[in-house]
């Protein structure tokens, strides 16, 4: 299997925490580099809007989980970490669901293996996790789901 970039869809969740330990594993085992999508969720978006959640308070957690990512990945492996992040619903665009943009997003960076993280249905399941059955059943990529 030839691997140049792996993708990993992540929320700041423990489970994409864990996801994008894989990943970095899977970048190491084929010399490949990683891209970190952070995907960010409707009811976040909602809480940020109407004030519940502090928006500066969220970008630096972000911040903090991707350069803790970053620093995993640098530690273990020479290979080029990529960020990005996007949004996993749209107002104007009714088909943009939190698995369809992981799938842009890899068809974008032309990912070739993605890791997400796969949780249980619960009220509380954040953005990544509802992607998971989406993105294994609609991936041209392989898929690894953690």
């Amino acid at each position: 299997m030839d691997i140049d970039l792996v993708l990993a869809p992540v929320d700041g969740s423990d489970q994409s925490e864990r996801a994008a330990e894989y990943a970095i594993a899977v970048a190491e085992r084929y010399d490949a580099d990683l891209h970190l999508l952070f995907v960010i969720d409707e009811r976040l978006h909602q809480d940020i809007d109407s004030g519940d959640v502090s928006a500066t308070a969220i970008a630096e957690e972000h911040r903090a989980f991707t350069e803790s990512i970053r620093e995993r990945f640098r530690d273990v492996h020479d290979g080029t970490f990529e960020t990005s992040s996007a949004t996993a619903f749209s107002e104007t665009r009714l088909m943009q669901t939190p698995g369809s943009v992981v799938l842009d997003v890899a068809e974008d960076v032309d990912a070739d293996f993605i890791v997400v993280p796969r949780e249980e249905r619960s009220e509380g399941e954040e953005a990544v996790g509802r992607a998971a059955i989406y993105v294994i059943e609609y991936a041209s990529q392989p898929v690894l789901t953690v």
